[in-house]
């Protein structure tokens, strides 16, 4: 019987259901054949030795400008500020005595993460690495208490293990077309204190076989794994956010050191030496040029106080004079190299900066200082923007799997739910992040409007040509869920005193006259507009509750209940109002 270091839920026995196809899991483990008699030798010199090389490589591009600047614009996107996520459970189809208790283990496991604190580092790094490993520490005399310790660990040090189970059955009429079935036994991880070198390798259940690293098998809920969700070709190996960006930006910084090197080499000007050796042989005619840059380049020094003379020799490089040899009896000449003249040309650098922002996938207006966003112009919200909002909500619901996976453990030890309930009840569960992005908001305000505008063009078709239906699922967009809701607030609100008359309008339902900016007493007194609340204005005409304009005729009573229509009319007349 082999231990493994933690602890881990008892779970009910069921048997893994078995397939021709193995499931696809984006966690990166290390997948091997589950251990016979003898045990089984785990090879971790490959994709594991690889992955801690890419999380060095990825966090040194991080300390690039440029890359540590667009991580920074992401990152902050993505956590708004410190009380930047809150968990929603109106999906749940639970009592509220459950999503009470759920919502305060949530805000013990903000205290565990310490988020409030820690959360930009924490998605930073998450961000960076790809991946992210915390060790669950509990009590295990009172486990009633909960997780009591989130501990980080260093993502080059640990390593998920799936033992699988692989055998071959015949499948179809011809003899060689078989398949293998795949059935997972048990999973697990690998630390090692040192990190995985070459040359190691581990059996299992004998310990390392070689002088390789030493590390020990952890149980699988003892750990808390949260990864990007990308992974390579092969599907193997775990990618960061920033693995696209790896060949931009060293193309970026092969271009910017060559542009250095042209300008310290053409900046100044040189001088071009042609020494006429005349039918000297070469190696006599090489020896005479140098005779001629020694004679021209040695500098004897007097050192009065020690009354030593010292030669100070000037070494020829590649930003000095240059020396060439000439025949034909063209005689000694100097020419001049003038100095480059393209130093102010960096089309090629700043084509290679927006290659690289485009692969991070940060809007390269948000990088530019001299780009100043205008809330009031709604049309200058480039495209970018939007795409940059939808891409920080993906990466928002890929993190949010830190919060379920340590949620899992912490209601379970606390015997608020089981974990084959919570896995029920996980798909359901919703983060919601404080939003910051007003480029994003912007948008949907303007959509909001045209939509608004839409349904006001519509108003005259409504009962002859088109329905409300219609008006909802064609121009609002709203879903089946959202005009059921809506129809019930609408009911509700129809009950409402305060919702019952329209704006700008009486008790008696005639146009309130001081809420007309066309009136006389409105336009000679603009005070009018702030009269007390306590304070009733006359009736127009001496109208009254009971008869309007001199008319013994009552006022129509209003029925509540009255839905036809009810919907749309009231937006044209709040609308019209407003504008």
């Amino acid at each position: 019987m082999i231990t493994l270091f933690g602890w881990e839920f008892k779970r009910r026995e069921r048997e893994e259901p078995v397939s021709f196809s193995a499931r696809e899991i984006d966690d990166g483990a290390a997948v091997v054949a589950a251990s016979g008699a003898f045990g089984t030798v785990i090879d971790l010199d490959g994709t594991v030795r690889s992955e801690g090389d890419l999380v060095t490589r990825y966090r040194l591009m991080s300390e690039q400008a440029e890359v540590d600047s667009a991580i920074d614009e992401i990152i902050g996107e993505m956590i708004a500020s410190e009380f930047c996520v809150k968990i929603i459970t109106d999906d749940l189809k639970q009592p509220d005595i459950v999503k009470k208790a759920l919502e305060d283990a949530f805000s013990e496991v903000i205290e565990l993460l310490n988020f409030r604190h820690y959360g930009y580092n924490l998605a930073r790094q998450w961000y960076i690495d790809g991946r992210m490993y915390f060790h669950v520490i509990i009590d295990e005399n009172n486990l009633k208490d909960g997780i009591q310790e989130l501990r980080y660990i260093d993502p080059r040090k640990i390593r998920k293990v799936r033992e699988v189970i692989k055998r071959q059955v015949r499948g179809g009429t011809v003899a060689a077309a078989d398949a293998t079935l795949t059935q997972t036994k048990n999973e697990y991880f690998i630390y090692s204190e040192k990190g995985f070198n070459a040359g190691s390798r581990y059996m299992q259940g004998a310990g390392p076989v070689s002088s390789g690293t030493n590390g020990i098998k952890i149980a699988k809920d003892a750990i808390v794994h949260v990864t990007s969700g990308l992974t390579d070709s092969l599907g193997t190996t775990v990618l960061s956010y920033l693995h696209k960006a790896i060949k931009p930006l060293n193309q970026l910084r092969s271009l910017e050191d060559a542009a250095i090197i042209y300008r310290l080499s053409r900046a100044s000007e040189r001088r071009i030496w042609y020494i006429d050796v005349g039918n000297l042989p070469k190696l006599k005619a090489e020896q005479y040029v140098k005779d001629i840059m020694t004679k021209h380049k040695n500098k004897l020094n007097y050192d009065a106080t020690t009354g030593e003379i010292t030669n100070d020799r000037k070494f020829i490089t590649m930003l000095e004079d240059y020396w060439l040899p000439q025949r034909d009896g063209k005689g000694t000449k100097v020419d001049v190299l003038p100095p480059g003249t393209s130093f102010n040309q960096f089309d090629d650098v700043l084509f290679f900066q927006k290659k690289l922002f485009c692969a991070m996938h940060v809007p390269v207006s948000r990088l530019d200082p001299d780009n100043l966003y205008n809330a009031d112009v709604a049309t200058g919200i480039t495209r970018d923007e939007v795409k940059f909002g939808k891409f920080i909500d993906r990466m928002r619901v890929r993190f949010s799997q830190l919060f379920i996976k340590v949620l899992e453990k912490h209601v379970v030890l606390k015997q608020i739910l089981t974990i084959e309930d919570f896995q029920k009840v996980s798909p359901y569960l919703q983060f919601d992040f404080v939003k910051d992005n007003f480029f994003l908001e912007a948008k949907e305000q303007q959509i909001l409007m045209a939509r608004a505008q839409a349904v006001m063009a519509m108003m005259p078709f409504v009962g002859r040509y088109v329905s409300n239906d219609w008006m909802s699922r064609e121009l609002l967009k709203q879903t089946d869920a959202e005009i059921e809701q809506q129809d019930e607030l609408i009911a509700e609100e129809a009950t409402n005193p305060q919702y019952q008359m329209a704006m700008g309008t009486g008790e008696d339902g005639q146009q309130d006259p001081m809420d007309d900016p066309n009136n006389p007493a409105v336009i000679s007194d603009p005070n009018a507009f702030f009269t007390p609340p306590d304070v009733k204005p006359p009736k127009a005409n001496g109208a009254s509750n009971g008869a309007a304009n001199g008319s013994s005729k009552p006022a129509a009573k209003k029925n509540p209940d009255k839905k036809q229509g009810m919907r749309f009319k009231n937006v044209a007349s709040i609308l019209s109002k407003g504008t």
